[in-house]
């Protein structure tokens, strides 16, 4: 079975799949049989997180495909992220180090800091108030969790940090420091309606990849309602015509549109023909005229909105849908 070879090198040396298998959302009982299937049909690139609770799964399904020859560790490229309960400089290595012990790993390819903002620790991941929004800890501010971090990269423990749902400034802030590490990869949300065009931009004059998450428009979204009036991206009537003229799917084009920007993507299925359709993206073009068609569909339409941080320092998303 043929891998993933589309990719982008990363400074620290490692080649960053562009294609990735998102795990978010899948069950502990059930992850190690979808990576395994990933692995199987060529997903090289695991996009992991400390809050997804599902690491030990991933952890034993690399395992298993290490054991069976299917690959080697140098193969396959693993992402995981800080939680933001985990951001004071005094837990950020005993996080990391729990994410490589429940992975098995010694190492994680890619570490990235999951949001700007911090919650208080000691009561669990998502620590709500009586209305329901998160409980922000104030007094950590990311550029210094960001210098810990650098400290993972010198210990071995990590080969490249970087970040997730940080703004254009946010991240302006990290380069102003300057970093020790660079940062080698930006996780956005992404797609047709939500294209990040200037910010994708800002990250490629600064050496930063790019990661889009929700590519296929995160049908069960969580962290906020659906309202009636969101589009929906897999039946947007352009898109589905695109599929349909090219014989392939509408998550097919929406990943191939991310692959040809240069963006690294992470869909996520739990169906193993769905896993293989996916992964089969990279095998089509897509042309100069689709890919404008899909550009005009801009609309900076935002579907994760991760309403319950919304009054906590260094929200990302204020003043978005």
């Amino acid at each position: 079975m043929a891998s993933s070879n589309i990719h982008v090198l990363l400074p620290g040396g490692k080649k960053l799949p562009l294609l990735g298998l998102g795990t978010w959302q899948i069950k502990p009982e059930e992850v190690r049989s979808v990576v395994e299937t990933a692995i199987d049909c060529g997903y090289r690139h695991i996009d992991e997180a400390s809050l997804y609770g599902n690491e030990k799964g991933v952890g034993d399904a690399i395992k298993a495909k290490i054991d069976d020859g299917t690959i080697k560790r140098e193969d396959i490229f693993v992402t995981s992220k800080l939680w933001i309960t985990c951001s004071h400089p005094s837990k950020i290595e005993e996080s990391c180090l729990q994410s490589l012990k429940d992975l098995g790993l010694d190492y994680l390819d890619l570490f990235l800091l999951h949001f700007p903002t911090s919650a208080v620790s000691g009561k669990g991941p998502l620590p709500l108030d009586d209305n329901g929004l998160l409980i922000g800890d104030d007094t950590i501010d990311y550029v210094d969790t960001w210098r810990v971090m650098e400290s993972l990269v010198d210990k071995g423990l990590v080969r490249n940090i970087g970040v997730s749902n940080f703004t254009q400034s946010q991240i302006q802030r990290v380069l102003d420091l300057p970093p020790k590490h660079p940062i080698a990869n930006l996780q956005i949300e992404s797609h047709p309606f939500l294209a990040q065009v200037e910010l994708i931009e800002f990250c490629r004059k600064n050496g930063i990849s790019v990661t889009a998450y929700s590519p296929l428009g995160s049908p069960n979204r969580v962290f906020q309602e659906r309202a009636p009036t969101d589009p929906v991206l897999m039946e947007d009537p352009t898109i589905c015509g695109i599929a349909k003229k090219r014989g392939v799917s509408p998550a097919q084009v929406l990943i191939r549109y991310q692959l040809q920007r240069g963006v690294a993507v992470v869909p996520k299925s739990v169906t193993p023909s769905r896993i293989k359709q996916n992964f089969d993206a990279q095998s089509f073009q897509l042309t100069e005229e689709d890919c404008q068609v899909l550009a005009n569909l801009n609309k900076n339409y935002r579907l994760m909105n991760f309403i319950p941080m919304k009054n906590m320092k260094y929200y990302p998303f204020a003043g978005q849908n």
